[in-house]
C-alpha cells in the first residue's frame, strides 16, 4: 500500500487496512506464527479469546492479492502443507521481506449493528527476518561507535577468537579487497556462531541474510579496534557502513517497516535460558534496542493521512510454550515481562499499548505426569526431529524472574540453582476437523490482543 492508497484510507474512500508486522529473531517461529495465525482466522473454530469469532461478527475471512506488487508473497498454502500435511516438518524459515493480505468481512455491534451493513477490514501481513530489525538501530550510531560496541561485547563468543586473530594479522595501513573479504568471511563465521549458540545481537543482520547482496562491498566490513580505524582500512570501512546504513537499512525502514501499524515480536526465551545468562542478557538488550525503532504511540490525524504511521499495539510473544507443562507459562510470561520491562515502559509511555504473552503457533505435545527419582513431575509429550516419542521435562523455571534476570545483568557464566533444558519437537501428525484450524496456545488471545479493538 503507497502514499495514494494512505491517503483514500484517510479520507474514508477504501476499506480500512491494518499492516501487522511480524518480526522475531533467528528460531523464534515467524513462519509458523503467520501460517497458523492465517488458517486460524480462515477456520476458527480454535478461536474463542477472540470475541469476533466466538460472538459471530466475523463472518468471514479469504485471501486476496497482496497490494505490494513488488513485494513477495508469503507462501501461506506452502508452508501450511509443510506443517500439517502427512509428513509434518517445519516449513522453511523467514529470509527475506513477504507479504499477505487477509480480507474480514465484519459485523459491526454495538447500536449500529441493526442499521449498518458488514463491512471488510484488510489485514495486511508483513513478514520480515528480525536480524533486520536490529540494524535500524544502526542508524543512530557512527562506524566508531558501532566498532566499539561490537568489540566490547564479542569476548567469549563463538568465533571471537578468530576473527580477532584475523584483525591481527591484517595490514591496515594500505587498503586490500582479498584482505577485506577474508576479515569480512571472519566475522560473518563469527556472527554465524553466535546465533546458533543462542546470541541475539548479532549486526549487520544483512550479513546473516545477504541475499543479492552477497559478496558486494556493502557487506564487505568489519568492525575495528580504535588503533585500526585512522587507517586507510579503517577508512574504507567506515565509507562501507555509511553505505550500509544509507543503502540497505534507510530502504527498509521507509518502504516496509514505517507504514507498520500493529507489530509482533516472537522471542525464543526459552533457547535464551538454555544458552544461560549472557544470552538472556543479550536478548533483554536487543529487545530494548529494538524498540526504541517503532516509534511507539498513536499517530494524528494528519500523519496517518500522510502515511507516517506510528505502532500502536505491540505483542512480545515468548514461543513454544508447548515445550512447558501449562502450570509453568505463567512463568514464562512473567519471565518474559520482566525481561523488556524497560522496553514497555518506554512504548506505554508513548501511548502504545503493549502485551506480554506465552504462545505456541503449532501445537506439538501432550502433557503428562512422569516419576523421576520418586517425585511426580509435570512433563510434555511430543515427537523428536529424529522420529522419536520423548516424555520431557525441561526443570522448573523460577517464579521470581529476578533468580534469572540477576545473575545474567551480572555476567554470571552459568546458572547456579537451576539446568534449564529444552528439546526440539517437529510437528505432530494431525487430522484437522471442519471448520478447525492448527492446534495453538493461546493465538487466539494474540489475535484479539492485536486486532479485536478493529473487528
Amino acid at each position: 500500500m503507497g502514499i495514494a492508497d494512505d491517503l483514500m484510507q484517510g479520507l474514508g474512500i477504501s476499506d480500512p487496512v491494518i499492516r501487522l508486522g511480524v518480526t522475531g529473531l533467528s528460531r523464534a517461529g515467524k513462519t509458523v506464527f503467520i501460517t497458523s495465525l492465517v488458517a486460524n482466522l480462515l477456520d476458527r473454530g480454535r478461536m474463542p479469546a477472540l470475541r469476533a469469532a466466538a460472538d459471530g461478527s466475523l463472518k468471514a475471512a479469504w485471501l486476496q492479492p497482496q497490494p505490494d506488487d513488488t513485494v513477495p508473497r508469503f507462501d501461506y498454502e506452502r508452508h501450511l502443507a509443510a506443517m500439517t500435511g502427512p509428513d509434518p516438518h517445519w516449513p522453511e524459515g523467514t529470509r527475506h521481506v513477504s507479504q499477505l493480505r487477509l480480507s474480514l468481512r465484519v459485523q459491526p455491534r454495538g447500536m449500529i449493528a441493526g442499521w449498518r451493513g458488514t463491512q471488510v477490514l484488510h489485514l495486511d501481513i508483513v513478514d520480515y527476518p528480525g536480524e533486520w530489525l536490529l540494524d535500524l538501530r544502526l542508524m543512530e550510531r557512527d562506524f566508531d561507535a558501532w566498532s566499539q560496541e561490537v568489540l566490547d561485547r564479542m569476548k567469549g563468543r563463538p568465533g571471537a577468537l578468530e576473527f580477532l586473530a584475523a584483525l591481527a594479522g591484517t595490514d591496515a595501513d594500505r587498503f586490500d579487497e582479498t584482505a577485506a573479504q577474508a576479515l569480512a568471511a571472519a566475522y560473518t563465521s563469527h556472527l554465524h556462531r553466535a546465533r546458533e549458540a543462542g546470541w541475539s545481537d548479532c549486526t549487520p543482520g544483512r550479513f546473516l541474510m545477504p541475499g543479492e547482496l552477497d559478496g558486494s562491498p556493502a557487506l564487505t566490513f568489519t568492525p575495528l579496534p580504535q588503533q585500526m580505524r585512522d587507517t586507510a582500512l579503517g577508512r574504507e570501512f567506515a565509507r562501507r557502513f555509511g553505505a550500509y546504513k544509507a543503502r540497505v537499512v534507510r530502504p527498509f525502514f521507509r518502504e516496509h517497516f514505517a507504514r507498520i501499524d500493529r507489530q509482533v515480536v516472537l522471542m525464543d526465551v526459552l533457547g535464551a535460558i538454555h544458552a544461560g545468562p549472557q544470552a538472556v542478557e543479550d536478548m533483554r538488550r536487543a529487545m530494548a534496542d529494538i524498540l526504541t525503532a517503532f516509534r511507539p504511540g498513536r499517530a494524528g490525524w494528519l500523519a496517518q493521512l500522510l502515511g507516517t504511521r506510528r505502532v500502536e499495539r505491540i505483542l512480545f510473544a515468548a514461543t513454544k510454550a508447548d515445550h512447558l507443562h501449562h502450570i509453568q507459562h505463567p512463568r514464562l510470561t512473567a519471565i518474559t515481562a520482566a525481561m523488556l520491562r524497560e522496553a514497555r515502559d518506554r512504548a506505554d509511555f508513548s501511548g502504545a499499548r503493549t502485551e506480554a504473552m506465552s504462545i505456541a503457533s503449532l501445537r506439538c505435545t501432550t502433557e503428562e505426569m512422569i516419576r523421576q527419582d520418586g517425585e511426580e513431575l509435570p512433563a510434555v509429550r511430543g515427537t523428536l526431529m529424529d522420529g522419536r516419542q520423548a516424555a520431557f521435562y525441561p526443570g522448573e523455571l523460577p517464579a521470581n524472574p529476578a533468580e534469572l534476570l540477576v545473575p545474567a545483568s551480572q555476567g554470571a557464566a552459568r546458572w547456579l540453582d537451576g539446568d534449564y533444558a529444552i528439546m526440539d519437537f517437529a510437528p505432530a501428525p494431525a487430522t484437522l476437523r471442519p471448520g478447525d484450524g492448527p492446534p495453538h496456545i493461546r493465538l487466539d488471545r494474540a489475535a484479539e490482543f492485536l486486532i479485536g479493538d478493529r473487528i
